[in-house]
């Protein structure tokens, strides 16, 4: 490279001393030049040194790069085999488990066929006793409701026959205080009163009875009689029950409850517990009652 230089300038000097150019001149032109060929100089040399380092570079990666595919290669190598153990192992795992889930399957469903055996058993127990004792309860409710009709039935016959045979005595009675009061310059009307509210008691009495029954027929009898008697003795009876109230009419009141039911502004009375006794047309005793009212 030198030597072409120097040729260079050699040639340049000859043409120059050919163009009768001055040596002052030419050393002006070549200095700049052999400046700038020392720089290239330097810095090839530096290119070169650069370049052996990045090539002692390329040859590390390049052993870096060898290594790590040997280990890569290592790597899948295990990998295949630990994925081929493991294949064989789930294998087995699963043929195990397929095995135990066949016999517990099998297990099961014997379990749940007794299992619905027994609860259908069950059932079908339970619901034949449970017809045995609603069939033998609805025996005893008949037997019970059959023993309590006929109860009720001979209270309600023993209980009319002695409140005919408590009429009679009455009757009996209130002659016996009539011919007193003849003979006594007062007449004295408690024996009298008492026995009207005895009358009105089994009255109010007969009102819950049928009225075709022969315990309503027999005591209707024995009432209408001992009026009949009341009234030939100079005393009248009066039972308000089931008449319109009226406030002219001296009247205890016992009870009064206001009912829709009623007609607007009317006033009826429910309940007569004493009726009223006149004797000779002059009320002795007052009648007690309970009405309804809708005003």
């Amino acid at each position: 490279m030198k030597r072409k230089i120097t040729l260079a300038i050699i040639l340049f000097s000859s043409l120059g001393a050919f163009a009768q150019v001055t040596q002052q001149d030419l050393e002006k032109e070549i200095k700049p030049l052999t400046q700038k060929v020392d720089s290239l100089e330097s810095e090839n040399s530096k290119l070169k040194s650069d370049i052996g380092t990045l090539n002692s570079k390329l040859s590390n990666a390049y052993k870096s790069i060898d290594s790590l595919r040997i280990k890569t290669q290592d790597n899948s190598k295990a990998i295949t085999q630990t994925a081929n153990q493991l294949g064989v192992q789930i294998k087995e795992t699963g043929d195990k488990n397929e095995d135990k889930i066949t016999k517990v399957s099998k297990s099961l469903s014997k379990n749940t066929l007794y299992g619905i055996i027994g609860v259908l058993s069950a059932i079908l127990v339970s619901g034949f006793l449970y017809w045995l004792l609603s069939k033998r309860q609805q025996t005893d409710k008949n037997q019970l409701s059959n023993i309590i009709n006929n109860t009720k039935t001979e209270l309600t016959q023993e209980s009319a026959k002695l409140d005919i045979q408590l009429l009679d005595v009455i009757e009996k009675q209130l002659k016996v205080a009539d011919k007193l009061n003849a003979t006594e310059p007062t007449i004295d009307h408690t024996f009298h009163k008492n026995s009207a509210n005895e009358l009105q008691r089994i009255a109010n009495y007969v009102n819950t009875l049928a009225p075709e029954s022969q315990e309503a027929i027999a005591l209707q009898g024995s009432l209408g009689r001992l009026r009949n008697y009341f009234n030939a003795s100079d005393y009248e009876i009066t039972d308000f029950t089931g008449i319109e109230y009226d406030e002219r009419i001296p009247m205890r009141i016992r009870e009064t409850i206001f009912d829709d039911k009623i007609a607007l502004g009317k006033e009826i009375v429910t309940k007569t517990w004493e009726p009223q006794i006149k004797f000779k047309n002059e009320i002795i005793q007052k009648a007690k009652i309970d009405t309804k009212y809708n005003k």
